[in-house]
């Protein structure tokens, strides 16, 4: 991949430049734009411009985007939880604390390094770091997921997510108790405006997210509910839920600062199913993965204590 460079049009009058860079091009963090700026990668009016410099609202601001080095991404002998598998997709049970794919600073024990020992043969659509990858699961998300052995079975699949002819559902233990039997949650999801490993509901520049959820249990201070997704955002239900005063149990990110009182690492979330037309026999399928066992586990003390 070649250096990209790109031009954008200040907005704000008085805005930092590296603020500015961060909030358009979101998935950089702003140490990256920093360190680009600083490279003089970064240009305003064709002059190059320190970091805290303010912008002018109308000023021409370029940057500058170096390739990305090719990194060797190698076939592991991890296990896998193969739910189903045939010529064209393979489905499994990605387990809490495993990554999808590789990423800046992690590049093995990903789902991808344990898909290219297993399969050999992935779609290619979203290259060397992410063959086969068609949606993913958060690192201590557990559950369902599917990837593609072929590009037709990829834009296949992919046309599906995008139409909301996939379908997934979710489980999660929140905290708190939920007084309503479901709902429909809505807000733009987009970069945190202060912190940039985060996710937040914003005003400018967020991306339309819309969560359905419907209470299973009740159990006083916690609550198991299912969650529908119609769209598929970076962290979409953790930050939902939290926007709501309902966190999602051990959530490091948007959970209450205060230790998580059971036995997980992470957050409750699991990726119960996932429903789909197979790309080539266009049999309708559905997939299921039972909850992890640290969820059982939680799930089980909480009924032995509230269902008496």
């Amino acid at each position: 991949m070649a250096e990209e460079s790109k031009q954008y049009t200040a907005d704000k009058e008085g805005e930092r430049l590296d603020v500015f860079l961060t909030r358009m091009e979101p998935e950089l963090s702003r140490a990256h734009i920093q360190k680009l700026v600083a490279a003089g990668k970064a240009e305003v009016s064709g002059r190059a411009r320190k970091s805290n410099y303010k912008l002018q609202a109308g000023e021409m601001v370029s940057l500058t985007i170096p390739a990305a080095q090719p990194v060797a991404i190698l076939p592991e002998d991890i296990p896998l939880d193969v739910l189903y598998e045939d010529a064209d997709i393979i489905v499994v049970n990605k387990p809490r604390g495993m990554v999808v794919h590789p990423a800046t600073g992690v590049y093995s024990g990903t789902l991808v390094n344990a898909l290219l020992f297993h399969c050999h043969d992935l779609s290619g659509i979203n290259g060397e770091i992410r063959p086969g990858i068609v949606h993913r699961l958060d690192k201590d998300t557990s559950g369902v997921m599917v990837a593609a052995k072929n590009d037709a079975a990829h834009i296949d699949l992919a046309e599906q997510i995008r139409t909301k002819t996939a379908h997934r559902i979710y489980n999660a233990i929140v905290c708190g108790n939920i007084r309503e039997e479901a709902g429909i949650i809505k807000g733009d999801i987009g970069r945190h405006p202060t912190d940039r490993k985060k996710m937040a509901i914003v005003h400018e520049h967020g991306k339309p997210a819309v969560t359905h959820f419907r209470v299973l249990e009740r159990f006083g201070d916690y609550t198991l509910v299912e969650c529908r997704l119609e769209t598929g955002r970076t962290h979409q239900i953790r930050v939902h839920m939290a926007s709501i005063g309902h966190p999602v149990l051990g959530d490091p990110k948007y959970g209450p600062r205060k230790a998580c009182p059971f036995a997980i690492e992470g957050q409750a979330l699991h990726s119960l199913s996932l429903s789909l037309t197979h790309p080539v026999t266009r049999e309708r399928m559905t997939f299921t993965a039972p909850l992890p066992e640290d969820m059982a586990n939680i799930l089980k003390v909480l009924r032995a204590k509230y269902k008496r």
